[in-house]
C-alpha cells in the first residue's frame, strides 16, 4: 500500500510565477525524496509603487512515503 504526503509551500520570484512555482519546487528537492506531483493552488503578487515586485505561487507538492 502507498502512503501520498502533501506540503503547502509559496515560491517568491521577481520575475514571473512560473519561476516563483519552479523555486518552491527546487526548494522541496533539496530535502524531499520521490517528488511525484505538484499542484498550483493560487498565484498572486507584491505590487510597489504600481508596479509588480514580487510574484508568489503557491503550491501543493506530492511526496511517497517509503517505509
Amino acid at each position: 500500500m502507498a502512503v501520498i504526503k502533501t506540503i503547502d509551500l509559496v515560491g517568491v520570484s521577481t520575475e514571473s510565477w512560473r519561476d516563483a512555482a519552479q523555486q518552491a519546487l527546487a526548494e522541496a528537492a533539496k530535502t524531499i525524496r520521490g517528488i511525484e506531483a505538484m499542484d498550483v493552488l493560487e498565484t498572486s503578487a507584491k505590487v510597489d509603487e504600481g508596479a509588480i515586485s514580487e510574484y508568489l505561487t503557491h503550491v501543493r507538492i506530492r511526496f511517497r512515503i517509503d517505509r
